[in-house]
This record gives structure tokens, C-alpha cells and sequence, in this order.
């Protein structure tokens, strides 16, 4: 680790436990700091904060009272989560205390090469292509996908060494706590509007996810999706880093574009697109983002094409779980609203019996309309809007409408109604919050019923 003097003696506030906040609060009394941790929520029954107080560490729950900032704190940790208007955060920029996250955190301590990765959509499915890219037939160390993807950055920073990287995935919320942080390659997916409720204006918004490329200098990279002209302007107008586009759309003079069916770099043809398995024009860009890190970090074209020969995407994005008696069968239970739903759609030619449900947040669905009639053979509903979902299908003059009541049964009865060649595609177009506690619960109940399905399908054959 590095810096680890930095840290010895301080006083500071973790704000928000939950796993970045532990993970701060355990690497800052390792360092030698005076660490003081505060949550909204009661924490009297939580193992987490239990072990913090048995290491010694004070752990006050139960609000945010003001009077901790009467101590003399030399910075803070705050929970991405918890906005600037919070009152204690509001109270602590009044008083000029340091505010930081945990990825800048991370980044004080890393003797690892840091490849950052933001942008609206897309994030995490383009950090996973790049840890698999990089890790492929690697001889020495290894890539890890950290932050905003799950696993905190500053846990495994506190291991790695310079021949591995830390592919880190950040999102706004992160980039805001920002000072220091340096990535030697930032990757910005794209930039629409999102999370304006945080954020309060758009600008704010788009001036947090710039943050990535803000202490870059000519000796770094930044990737970015020139099929957008926003972000093309904002890069080449406030970035000081070798600037390396990707674009789907059109042939560029140099980076990442497609030609003939070809993914090229640099002039260089690097494979196929048909070795990206998982579908969409969206994740077409994801790789075309993730080659141009692969091919920045000297990587073989072939060990690319293998890499992703082998990526069926991320768990609940466009997971490709398994191909049974002909039918593949994708979960993306991450689609909790209509246009990611439109999204998935439009990456299939085969024929797609979607599985689509959830949460009745009140809400028109009328927009998935159009994509109902140029893709979907059929459609399986459940949940709160499983008529609702029906009645949209209708409009579309969807033939086979079958409405179910769980994820399981709708599954079931989209297997029974398929063909040889179909996509039967979990995407539910709703929160999952009416049947359970999020989209990774309803995404596991989706693959333990392919699981099933696929079972049965083989004990039948066997008999």
C-alpha cells in the first residue's frame, strides 16, 4: 500500500456503514486513524458494526446528530449514497471538513494501475468485459473489477500490487468525492440525463462524471463514445489525456469503430462483431470500449477474440443463462423500467417470448408498443402488472398472451409455448419489489427455473 502515513493519527467520520463504509472503517484503523462511524439506521443488531466496536472503533447509530462535527475531524468517508443536502453533510462543508468516498480512498492507498469506467449506461457490463479481457491468458498478476459493481475498491487496493489493475466502475455519486483520484485510463460510456433527483440539475450531473478525467495528464488515456456529441465536446475541450474514441456508427481515423462486420483499432482489424455474444447495439459499443482498454494495455488480438468468446455477460444484464432443446434463454432482470426493456428487444432477430412483470408503479407501458410488434412472438406476464402487461401486449396485437403469477410459472409456461430457434428473455419492464427484495433475488429465481427446465428436459430424454 501506499501512503500509509497519510492516514496515522487522523480523526475521521465513516458516514454510512453498509460494505464500503465497513471496508473504509477497518483499512482507516488498520492505517493508524481514529475512526469514528455514524449510520441513519440502528445499528445495534448489525454483525458489522459489532465487530468495528470490539476493534475499538465507536460506532453511533440511530440518526446523524450534528455534534459529531464538533470534533476535530480531519476528513470524512461518505457513503456515495448520502446526498450533499443531507443536514450533517451541509453542516460539514460549512465547516470546510474533507468529504471524500471510498473509491478516493482507494485510490491513495493502490500500488495497482487504475482503469475507471463511468458513464450513464453500460457501466458495468463494459468493467466485467475488461476484467475478462485483461485476465485472459495474463502471465503475471491479475485485473480485478472493483466499486461501484459490488466489491469496494479500497478492500482489494489494500492487496494488489503494480502488475495487477483495478478495473474500477464509478459512478457520479463517487466521482463527486473525488480530489486526487487518477485513473491512468477513465472510460466514459456515454452521458444522458439520470439520478437528477441527487443531483439537482443536469449539469451537476454530467460535471460529476467529467470528474473521471479531471487529473489525467498527456501520459494517460481517456475513452470515450464519440457517437455522442456532447461527450465529444466536453473530452476534447476539458481533457488533458490522449483522447481514444469508439464509435458504432461511423469509421474513425483512430480507436475503436466497426467495418465490414469487423471490430477494427486503430486501422487494425481486431474480430468479428458476431464473437460478442451478448445482444444489442448497446453492448456492440461496450465492447468496442473495452477492446480499446484491451488493445491500450498491449493485449494479442487473439486473446481478445477469446475472451470474449467465452463473456455471456453479466448476471441479470443480458445474462445469457443457458440454451435448452433450442431455446437460449436470457435474464435480464436489471430491466426494471420500459426502456431498458426497449433495449433488449432490439438486440434479438430471432423471435423473443418475453417474460415481463413486477411492480405496478402506476405508470404507462405504452412505449414498449412499438418493440412488442417488431420482435415478440409472444409474451408471459406476471406480478402486480401482469394485466396491465397484457393489455399493452394487445395493443401490439401480441397473439400469445398468457398471464402467470410468479417469475417460476411464467418461465415454465414460456418454455411450453416455445420453439426450436426462440429467445425466451426475462425482462420485466418493472421494479421487483412487489414479489421481492430486488432484481437479483427475481433474476435468481428466473435461472433456478432455466436450471429446472433444463433437468427436467434431460431426465425426459434419459427415460
Amino acid at each position: 500500500m501506499k501512503n500509509k502515513e497519510y492516514f496515522k493519527d487522523k480523526t475521521v467520520l465513516v458516514l454510512g456503514l453498509a460494505v464500503s463504509g465497513y471496508n473504509a472503517a477497518l483499512l482507516l484503523d488498520r492505517l493508524g486513524a481514529e475512526v469514528i462511524v455514524n449510520d441513519f439506521k440502528d445499528l445495534n443488531d448489525n454483525k458489522e458494526a459489532q465487530n468495528l466496536k470490539n476493534k475499538g472503533i465507536e460506532v453511533i447509530s440511530g440518526g446523524h446528530p450534528l455534534d459529531i462535527l464538533d470534533r476535530p475531524l480531519d476528513f470524512i468517508v461518505k457513503n456515495p449514497g448520502i446526498p450533499y443536502s443531507n443536514p450533517l453533510v451541509k453542516q460539514a462543508l460549512h465547516k470546510k471538513i474533507k468529504i471524500i468516498t471510498e473509491v478516493e480512498l482507494a485510490y491513495l492507498i493502490s500500488e495497482s494501475p487504475i482503469i475507471a469506467i463511468t458513464g450513464t449506461n453500460g457501466k458495468t457490463t463494459t468493467t466485467m468485459m475488461i476484467e475478462t479481457l485483461l485476465n485472459e491468458n495474463r502471465s503475471k498478476g491479475r485485473a480485478y473489477a472493483v466499486g461501484n459493481i459490488g466489491t469496494p475498491a479500497s478492500l482489494v487496493a489494500q492487496e494488489s500490487s503494480e502488475i495487477d489493475d483495478l478495473v474500477m466502475e464509478v459512478s457520479s455519486f463517487q466521482l463527486m468525492g473525488v480530489e486526487k483520484f487518477h485513473p491512468s485510463i477513465a472510460v466514459i460510456t456515454n452521458i444522458y440525463s439520470a439520478h437528477l433527483d441527487y443531483h439537482k440539475t443536469r449539469d451537476e450531473y454530467v460535471n460529476a462524471k467529467m470528474t473521471i478525467t479531471e487529473n489525467q495528464t498527456d501520459s494517460d488515456c481517456i475513452v470515450f463514445n464519440r457517437d455522442q456529441e456532447e461527450l465529444t465536446d466536453l473530452v476534447t475541450s476539458t481533457s488533458e489525456a490522449m483522447l481514444v474514441p469508439f464509435s458504432r456508427k461511423k469509421e474513425l481515423k483512430s480507436g475503436a469503430y466497426i467495418k465490414d462486420e469487423m471490430i477494427v483499432f486503430n486501422g487494425e482489424d481486431v474480430m468479428p462483431t458476431e464473437k460478442v455474444l451478448i445482444p444489442g447495439e448497446h453492448n456492440l459499443e461496450n465492447a468496442l470500449a473495452a477492446v480499446a482498454v484491451a488493445k491500450l494495455k498491449g493485449m494479442d488480438n487473439r486473446d481478445i477474440q477469446s475472451a470474449f468468446e467465452h463473456f455471456n455477460g453479466v448476471k441479470h444484464r443480458m445474462q445469457l443463462v443457458d440454451t435448452v432443446s433450442g431455446r437460449r434463454f436470457y435474464n435480464d432482470s436489471k430491466a426494471t423500467n420500459s426502456l431498458a426493456t426497449i433495449h433488449a428487444l432490439e438486440g434479438f432477430t430471432d423471435p423473443v417470448i418475453l417474460v415481463a412483470g413486477g411492480l405496478d408503479r402506476k405508470e404507462s407501458l405504452d412505449d414498449l408498443i412499438p418493440l412488442l410488434k417488431e420482435h415478440v412472438k409472444a409474451i408471459v406476464t406476471f406480478g402486480e402488472t401482469k394485466q396491465q402487461m397484457a393489455e399493452v401486449a394487445r395493443k401490439a396485437d401480441i397473439e400469445t398472451i398468457i398471464v402467470a403469477d410468479t417469475v417460476p410459472e411464467a418461465t415454465r409456461q414460456a418454455f411450453e409455448t416455445s420453439e426450436n430457434g426462440d429467445v425466451i428473455l426475462l425482462s420485466p419492464a418493472c421494479a421487483s419489489w412487489d414479489q421481492y427484495g430486488n432484481f437479483e433475488e427475481r433474476g435468481n429465481d428466473f435461472i433456478q427455473t432455466v436450471t429446472e427446465i433444463d433437468q427436467s428436459v434431460k431426465g425426459g430424454l434419459s427415460t
